[in-house]
């Protein structure tokens, strides 16, 4: 996502900071460029630091009131959730500038968040998945469909810890 516009992740009413912590690693590894909460549930559990690579210094973690006030007028809103009528992941082309929301751990996004929303799309698995996987897996889909040149090389180079020296040679 480095140039084809921006990703940003709002989680309603998150209660896991393991959650949100790993939703942080994952809007690192995959160039989401913020991250919006609303309820209180986070907040009462995060003076856990779960946050690895110190993303925060980096992506802002902030607490709303509500996304509607955050969507532009050239950002999409794109819930993520089990709904029907939901468009499955893999068939989805994801806007050049969205808005990802996704519901809590325990319960779903609210009806009339997905009657705002430019798009409802769900990750076509058996069951449901964790919210953070589910986050991860998404972003993944975001990056791996745009049209972006990578040296696989200098990529895996600056992403491993310092502990991988790997090489694989054919």
């Amino acid at each position: 996502m480095e140039s084809e516009g921006s990703a940003a992740i709002a989680l309603c009413n998150p209660k896991s900071p393991s959650n949100v912590g790993a939703v942080m690693r994952a809007a690192g590894c995959y160039g989401a460029t913020a991250i919006y909460y609303t309820g209180t549930r986070f907040e009462h559990a995060a003076k856990y630091h779960l946050d690895t690579k110190n993303v925060n210094q980096k992506i802002p973690l902030t607490s709303v009131e509500s996304f509607v006030e955050l969507a532009d007028k050239h950002q999409k809103l794109v819930c993520v959730e089990l709904a029907e009528g939901a468009i499955p992941l893999p068939e989805f082309n994801h806007p050049d500038n969205a808005l990802y929301i996704f519901g809590p751990e325990d319960g779903s996004i609210e009806q009339s968040i997905v009657n705002m929303a430019d798009a409802v799309v769900y990750v076509p698995t058996v069951g449901c998945m964790n919210l953070a996987a589910t986050v991860n897996v998404l972003l993944y889909d975001r990056m791996a469909k745009q049209e972006q040149v990578i040296d696989h090389s200098e990529r895996v180079k600056k992403s491993r810890d310092v502990n991988n020296r790997l090489v694989f040679k054919r």
